[in-house]
């Protein structure tokens, strides 16, 4: 059964499906639109999710477009922090409408058990004002405990299948508490500022011959291999908002994924993408000067 794996971004960066994360604030931050009694059964109109939304969550107001970005799920979904990512969730959304929504822990590889409840998600193809209930039921797993779950199923009627969409889910309790998890599906073109990928004649060259401060050491380092072979499969994903503190891409300047990492004149870098790679490798061979180290790509306030 084919799935679609969505990464995060915070902007259209690439054709891949991209997910704009917009998660929960607790009980003291309610949803602005209440589903009426025949929701079941009816659309109803609930309002477009920015992509930039400020929350409360513990008494603290935030910009829920600076969360970090998170590894696709290892269902192949997508992972939602949920509150100040004291939870998380991986929604997986099957092409034939098949929708989990799998619980996490602070830790995403923690199983978070919760309590047994009706779960209702409101979908909404982009485009449409109007929003759709669809029905989540419990599905404990394997080792969940009596009267809990850390699964709930429904199924997206037919008409959202294979459709960009926003998703909310506005009353979720975990632990005593109530959460509004949403999250967008958009697919997009590739911003013009990223680079573009080489051809393949030209990124052999690029990566298996030594030049400037790409050495043969570092080739071997590599498995010898280009960029596009060592991370042929792996979704990128882009956060035009890192953190203090975090790894930046030497190229964009957007957080850096530790699954692109790349060695450079025998320094590890890390990198958002794999056309950021041949940037980086390009600028090592014909501008060395301008190289710094790995400990100057992080972000400082």
């Amino acid at each position: 059964m084919k799935s679609y794996t969505v990464v995060f971004s915070a902007s259209a960066l690439s054709t891949s499906v991209l997910l704009v994360m917009l998660a929960g604030c607790s009980s003291e931050s309610q949803p602005t639109t209440v589903a009426p009694a025949n929701a079941a059964t009816k659309s109803v109109d609930l309002p477009v999710l920015p992509t930039t939304t400020s929350v409360v969550a513990n008494g603290e107001k935030r910009i829920t477009e600076e969360e970090h970005p998170h590894n696709p799920g290892s269902h192949g979904g997508i992972i939602i922090p949920i509150g100040s990512d004291s939870y998380h969730a991986e929604a997986v959304i099957e092409t034939t409408g098949d929708f989990r929504l799998l619980m996490l822990g602070k830790d995403e590889t923690r199983i978070q058990e919760v309590d047994v409840q009706p779960v209702k998600a409101y979908v909404r193809a982009i485009g449409d004002p109007n929003a759709t209930p669809v029905e989540l039921a419990a599905v404990p797993q394997d080792g969940d405990s009596p009267d809990k779950t850390s699964q709930f199923v429904g199924q997206l009627p037919e008409a959202f299948r294979g459709k960009q969409l926003d998703v909310t889910i506005p009353n979720l309790r975990i632990a005593g508490e109530r959460f509004r998890v949403g999250f967008t599906t958009v697919t997009e073109s590739h911003a013009e500022e990223m680079p573009e990928s080489l051809l393949a004649e030209a990124e052999r060259k690029l990566y298996l011959t030594a030049g400037g401060k790409y050495t043969q050491a570092d080739i071997k380092a590599n498995g010898g291999v280009t960029a596009t072979q060592k991370f042929r499969g792996v979704p990128s994903s882009h956060n035009m908002f890192p953190k203090e503190g975090d790894r930046i891409c030497p190229v964009t300047k957007t957080k850096a994924n530790p699954k692109f990492t790349w060695i450079v004149d025998g320094n590890s870098y890390e990198f958002c993408c794999p056309p950021c790679v041949d940037e980086f490798v390009t600028m090592a061979k014909e501008r060395p000067e301008e190289m710094k180290v790995p400990d100057d790509y992080i972000k400082s306030n």
